[in-house]
């Protein structure tokens, strides 16, 4: 990026003109370079981001020209404007994407999507596994995807499995295996933890995996029929036979679902709109191969047109997903070459934005028109039942107003181990996911929920106080009111419930009211959930402040709603504690052993036949290890039985 520029003719960013903000004269001064724009509100608020690949056509078009009702409302709140020139198209895609992500202004339209994508992940390693994958990719290799679904990345690998034989088991079950596991057994595994495939040979499976991942299965087929021909002329049937088999199996990979015939790459884009209301869908075709459909639910603003919604979406999806050579819309969209233009340069490659196709692609658009209207119906009867759950609940609390913001927290732990504890997070639209936390429980007695439950209440709180008092700081230094700073903290860690569930009884009701009368904490109304005797749903018992109980009944929608957003913080707290667990019990007490690399572990394995036999061993028996000496088979001996070595061994 080259450089920024704010305010107007005549002002400064913080030094308006006082007559207003003359846009055609700020537009005027402006480069034709590409760029973002940002557009300011009197009380400093952000109304709006957008991208151009000429900055001064761009900006100038909102005052030389009519706009729409929306966009002239919008145009007539500006006080002041700010730009940053880019050096490509590309650079403004994706610097618009991260500002309208981390400022949210409210005239853009928001892609809301709480899950994060399922990819299939090749790991860079000496012996690579192939492997589900969602969320951060932090771990080292190769990302295939986004699928739009699960089920799509199940069965990809599970092809895979089947043709290449590529691991995928976890590292420490991989280096601690001393003899085949059942996936070998089935043809599903080469068997690299116990050296049953030579390096070579496991590298070139990798590499053809790739291959075939990467779309380039007609290139990986006439290798593979070169080589069996190969092999067929030195008279190696059996080799040729194999590689017969596995050209067989790419080739009725390649014979499932297709467009067109060829190994296409595209995406098929429809968008529906009833009211505020817009449902955008996505089918994904990869190699030729129909990976299935995704609904997506961008926030708009209630006037936004159809064409507007979804070119929002392309820039804002591709601007973090790969995207295809070929993306198929159902309707033009505003900026449509420049967008095209920086996926390009994104992906290094051509793509291709098309609008009006015929022959099969004009049959998958079709269906992703009727298939985005359908989402849409079940979206808003959904919501309608959101809406009437949340009313319930507000006329069942004596509250005045619906609650925006609920929490609700949970402490999950096995007989005191690994305590965690989940706060999940619900608006007048359902489970906000990207701001649930999980918090591992430490420095307490195991078992002692109440003290787990103070400990999560205090670190979640006392964030947001601080973060408060942050924003009232910064406000008051610069010369700003009480709204600026709830401004500041109305989408960050300052925020604070309307509603706290506590899942428990009047134990832990009375932590959470303890923690909020330390902090200071206002406004928020705590309701604790407790379970019937029998657990039954329906059953539950609502403890209110002023020390009331409610028994609203199976029957009762403001129930249902609490028991969803319950049934959430269980699930979530649960999931967290499993997770912590099985990382607790699978992590090898050898791998805290100095001295003790992958390779000295893997014979002190198999020599054993795994870790019970080498806690049986002596330290004689274990200096006979290849690569263990006398004083390392001491310090192995005295570890895994828990000895001081200070005190000397028998």
């Amino acid at each position: 990026m080259v450089g920024n520029a704010s305010g107007g003719p005549g002002g400064t960013a913080d030094d308006p003109v006082e007559d207003g903000f003359d846009g055609r004269a700020y537009a005027r001064e402006l480069t034709p370079a590409p760029g973002v724009y940002r557009m300011y509100a009197a009380d400093d608020s952000l109304l709006y981001v957008g991208k151009a690949a000429s900055l001064k056509k761009r900006v100038a078009s909102y005052f030389t020209k009519a706009l729409p009702t929306r966009t002239a409302v919008m145009v007539s709140q500006i006080a002041r404007m700010e730009v940053t020139v880019t050096r490509t198209p590309t650079e403004a895609l994706l610097l618009e994407n991260q500002l309208i992500k981390s400022l949210r202004p409210r005239y853009n339209v928001l892609l809301r999507d709480d899950k994060s994508y399922p990819f299939v992940v090749l790991t860079r390693e000496a012996w690579p596994r192939i492997a589900f994958h969602r969320g951060a990719r932090s771990l080292p290799g190769r990302y295939f995807g986004p699928y739009p679904s699960v089920y799509a990345v199940r069965e990809t690998l599970n092809l895979m499995q089947k043709i290449f034989r590529l691991r995928s088991c976890e590292d420490s079950v991989f280096r601690n295996r001393s003899r085949p596991c059942l996936q070998h057994q089935i043809g599903r595994c080469s068997a690299p933890c116990v050296g049953l495939v030579q390096a070579r040979d496991y590298a070139d499976s990798v590499r053809q995996a790739t291959m075939l991942l990467d779309g380039r299965s007609d290139d990986l087929t006439a290798e593979l029929t070169a080589s069996m021909e190969q092999a067929s002329a030195r008279l190696d049937f059996e080799e040729a036979a194999r590689l017969r088999d596995l050209v067989a199996s790419i080739r009725k990979l390649q014979s499932r679902q297709y467009v067109d015939g060829s190994a296409a790459d595209l995406d098929v884009l429809a968008v529906a709109m009833k009211g505020a209301q817009a449902c955008v869908l996505l089918m994904m075709f990869r190699d030729g191969r129909n990976l299935g459909t995704r609904s997506f639910f961008p926030k708009t603003n209630g006037e936004d047109s159809a064409e507007e919604v979804l070119g929002a979406f392309v820039s804002q999806y591709y601007a973090e997903q790969p995207p295809p050579r070929e993306i198929v819309l159902d309707r033009d969209i505003p900026e449509r070459e420049m967008i095209e233009e920086a996926l390009g340069l994104s992906a290094g490659r051509k793509v291709q934005v098309k609008t009006s196709v015929r022959g099969e692609r004009a049959g998958y658009l079709d269906l992703v028109r009727r298939n985005a209207e359908m989402a849409l119906a079940t979206e808003l009867g959904s919501n309608a039942a959101q809406r009437a759950r949340a009313d319930a609940l507000r006329e069942m609390l004596g509250l005045d107003e619906l609650p925006q913001r609920i929490e609700c927290f949970d402490i999950s732990h096995t007989m005191g181990e690994a305590t965690v504890a989940s706060c999940v997070v619900f608006d007048a639209d359902g489970p906000v996911r990207g701001q649930y936390r999980r918090y591992n429980i430490e420095g307490i007695e195991p078992g002692d929920d109440y003290a787990a439950m103070h400990q999560a209440l205090e670190r979640r709180f006392r964030r947001a106080v601080e973060a408060r008092q942050d924003a009232e700081t910064a406000a008051e230094d610069e010369g700003q009111g009480e709204a600026a700073a709830t401004g500041r903290t109305r989408s960050g860690a300052g925020v604070l419930p309307d509603l706290l569930l506590i899942d428990g009884g009047a134990g832990q009701v009375a932590q959470a009211q303890a923690v909020l009368a330390d902090l200071g904490v206002t406004g928020v109304m705590i309701v604790g959930v407790a379970k019937g005797e029998a657990r039954r749903p329906g059953d539950e018992t609502l403890l209110l402040p002023d020390g009331r109980e409610l028994h609203p009944g199976a029957a009762s929608l403001g129930l249902q709603l609490v028991q969803q957003v319950r049934d959430e913080a269980h699930r979530f707290a649960i999931t967290g504690h499993r997770g912590r667990r099985q990382k607790a019990r699978t992590t090898s007490k050898l791998e805290d052993i100095p001295g003790i690399g992958p390779r000295r572990r893997a014979n002190l394995l198999r020599h054993f036949g795994g870790l019970g036999g080498l806690k049986a061993a002596g330290i004689e028996d274990i200096a006979r290890v290849e690569g263990i000496n006398a004083a390392l088979a001491e310090r192995i001996y005295a570890s895994l039985h828990g000895i001081d070595t200070q005190q000397g061994l028998p």
